[in-house]
């Protein structure tokens, strides 16, 4: 049975009298993509604001690796293992792709008191994020300017600098957006390679690439988890047709 490396039980966010998530729960595995799918306002991006510590819950509960990280800041999470993405673009576009990933990997493995040595040669930072690099498909890449990348290529920058802080749990948000067939393929096969080492939740809206990558799916709609299973369950269940998906003809 595969490692479940984050549990989150009985999850409820509110904002005032709006309940942005109702009750939910997921649990994420080492060597599964466990995807959340639903219409926009279902709670998706809440859910993943609340896994990463952007935002607390109002109840319920998370754990990562056998600690209890409900009450942990969003950094000390990330320190821990747990690494997201967002939907929109948060690379630095005048620096190197290389350097965007040793950004990141200092960001784990802060020396405050080597002041006096310039960052770019801690051999920590640099190793890092060669290897994040090449895990994300982007070697050739790395001393070209990030701006300068094709829009799927800065979305795996963005996972690659995820990679860079050695996380075990990736947290990702519509890492597919915006993207064509041929950027979409890769993505998906960088996500495949990934797993193996790694528990991942994506929160995507591409039915075709959630069905063809995911191991588990949970649907949502208003907040409220009403199916959770394998994709082929998912896709034949009435409710979620009904909801979601569209009715069959």
């Amino acid at each position: 049975m595969s490692q479940i490396l984050l549990s989150a039980k009985n999850i409820t966010r509110r904002f005032g009298g709006l309940v942005a998530i109702d009750n939910v729960s997921v649990d994420l595995k080492q060597g599964s993509v466990h995807a959340v799918i639903g219409t926009n306002g279902a709670g998706k991006s809440t859910l993943i604001n609340v896994l990463s510590g952007e935002i607390p819950p109002s109840e319920g509960s998370i754990m990562m690796l056998d600690k209890d990280i409900t009450q942990w800041s969003q950094p000390d999470r990330a320190r821990a293992g747990l690494g997201r993405s967002y939907q929109r673009t948060t690379i630095f576009p005048s620096l190197t792709v290389h350097e965007n990933c040793r950004l990141s990997a200092q960001s784990n493995h802060q020396k405050f008191w080597s002041w006096a040595t310039p960052a770019s040669k801690c051999t920590f930072s640099n190793e890092a994020a060669q290897r994040a690099l090449e895990a994300a498909g982007l070697a050739e890449f790395a001393h070209t300017k990030a701006g300068l990348l094709s829009h799927g290529g800065k979305r795996q920058l963005e996972i690659a600098m995820c990679l860079a802080t050695h996380p075990k749990v990736l947290l990702l948000d519509e890492p597919l957006a915006g993207m064509g067939a041929e950027e979409t393929d890769r993505m998906l096969n960088l996500l495949d390679s990934l797993k193996k080492e790694h528990a991942i939740l994506l929160v995507e809206h591409d039915m075709d690439a959630v069905f063809r990558i995911s191991d588990e799916i949970t649907v949502m709609v208003n907040g409220c988890v009403i199916a959770h299973g394998a994709p082929d369950d998912i896709r034949t269940n009435p409710e979620v047709q009904t909801a979601y998906l569209g009715e069959e003809e």
